[in-house]
C-alpha cells in the first residue's frame, strides 16, 4: 500500500505516492531523476548518498521517503548556485580531489557543511569530519587540501561590516 509524501526538494514542492520502505535516495533518483545522489553501501556507511535534510547532512539511503514527509531536501543539483559549493567545486578540480567521481556528490555536501560549520577547522579536524565519507580512489589528500583552501580563502576575506543597531 502506497503512502502520500510531500517534500520540498531543491526548493520545489513535490508530492508522490510511495511504498513505505522506499528510501530517500531511491526516491530522488528514480522518481525525481536527480541522479547526483549515489547509492553505495545502502547501510549509511559510505556517504555517497549524502543530501541535506532540513539543512543538515543526512544519509538518503537510510531515511525512508515517507519519514521525510514535510521536510526540506537538498541534493547536489539544488546547490549548483550556492556560493560555497561553487568554490568547493573549483577547489576540488584544482586540487585533483576527484577521480572516479562516485563519492564526489556526498563528499561535496559534507565539505560544504565543514566549511559553514567549522570555519577554523585544521587538516586533522577536516579528516575527522570526512570520516563518514569513503573514497576508494583519491587517498583524501586532494579532498582535504580542497576544503582547507576554501576555508583559508574565506578566513582571508574581509568581513562585512555589521549593521548599526
Amino acid at each position: 500500500m502506497k503512502h502520500p509524501v510531500r517534500l520540498q526538494v531543491n526548493g520545489r514542492a513535490v508530492e508522490a505516492q510511495v511504498e513505505p520502505r522506499l528510501n530517500l535516495a531511491d526516491f530522488v533518483r528514480d522518481h525525481l531523476h536527480l541522479t547526483a545522489t549515489h547509492v553505495g553501501c545502502e547501510h549509511g556507511v559510505c556517504g555517497a548518498c549524502t543530501v541535506l535534510l532540513d539543512g543538515a547532512p543526512a544519509r538518503a539511503c537510510i531515511n525512508f521517503a515517507v519519514r521525510c514527509d514535510g521536510r526540506d531536501v537538498r541534493t547536489l543539483e539544488g546547490l549548483s548556485c550556492d556560493p560555497v559549493m561553487v568554490r568547493l567545486r573549483a577547489a576540488f578540480t584544482a586540487e585533483h580531489a576527484l577521480q572516479c567521481g562516485y563519492c564526489t556528490p556526498g563528499m561535496l555536501i559534507t565539505a560544504r557543511d565543514i566549511v559553514l560549520r567549522l570555519p577554523d577547522a585544521d587538516e586533522a579536524r577536516i579528516r575527522v569530519e570526512l570520516a563518514g565519507n569513503l573514497c576508494r580512489c583519491t587517498g583524501y589528500a586532494g579532498i582535504v587540501r580542497a576544503i582547507a583552501s576554501v576555508l583559508e580563502a574565506r578566513l582571508s576575506e574581509p568581513s562585512e561590516p555589521s549593521e548599526p543597531r
